[in-house]
């Protein structure tokens, strides 16, 4: 079960006092907030992401946290924006991507909202091993459109499922949407209409499409042979090294 971005923080906050009642709602992950919803999941027996909450770090942070908490109730993961939409929200950006093995599935990726506007997250989420991305949402602005498009081209440049759950109006715009590893869309809800998207989601759907190509044509991640040369990246201080270019081996 998966709910949107700070879906338990109540809506209809000016926004001139928005800062000051986030800080307010911050809990740290071992609260008493947390420990409901680990108690939650484990009466229901289900995977369980509630959306993100309001974290307070040890150091006094103010995080935008998603949370994975699993049939047994346990905080099984737990994943800190690293892209806060600035200028408008106070949050400290985490500095990890988080995965999180689902039994019966596969593993999932976690994201929030606006990261979903960088590449680089469900990239790196892919390269983890995910075999969905797990994107809360919370947008109330009229970019939704362009967040859709973004959840296409992520599955279809990542060869991946994505899940992204947008809060319904009259807070939000809507349009919560499952796409398959080929950028299809399985299942969206209408605009800014409530309601609930059932789906199974096949892990082998990801394998089949990795090992015949998106369209039948296009496998990336089977890019490269293993004696070329890297391919710099400047703008990461980085590169791509073509003898471990392989994200099922390197999620493990």
């Amino acid at each position: 079960m998966i709910f949107p971005e700070l879906h338990l923080f109540g809506d209809g906050v000016p926004d001139q006092q928005r800062t000051e009642a986030l800080q307010e709602a911050a809990q740290p992950l071992d609260g008493r907030l947390v420990r409901e919803l680990q108690q939650l999941a484990g009466d229901l027996k289900v995977w369980l992401v509630p959306g993100s909450i309001c974290e307070r770090g040890r150091e006094g942070q103010l995080f935008n946290t998603a949370l994975a908490l699993s049939p047994e109730g346990k905080l099984a993961a737990s994943y800190r924006k690293i892209f806060p939409w600035r200028p408008h929200e106070p949050y400290d950006p985490g500095d990890q991507f988080v995965t999180v093995d689902l039994d019966g599935f596969g593993r999932a990726g976690l994201s929030i909202c606006y990261d979903a506007w960088f590449p680089e997250v469900s990239r790196q989420l892919a390269w983890m091993g995910a075999d969905v991305i797990v994107n809360v949402v919370k947008t109330t602005t009229k970019d939704r459109a362009q967040e859709l498009v973004l959840a296409r081209a992520s599955a279809i440049t990542n060869q991946i499922f994505v899940v992204s759950v947008n809060c319904a109006g009259p807070t939000g715009r809507g349009h919560s949407l499952i796409v398959d590893p080929e950028g299809g869309v399985i299942d969206a809800l209408d605009d800014d209409a409530s309601g609930i998207l059932p789906a199974q989601l096949d892990r082998a759907h990801v394998q089949k499409v990795r090992s015949h190509g998106t369209a039948g044509l296009n496998r990336m991640w089977s890019q490269f042979h293993s004696h070329e040369a890297p391919i710099e990246l400047p703008v990461y201080q980085g590169r791509i090294n073509p003898s471990t270019w392989d994200p099922q081996n390197h999620g493990q």
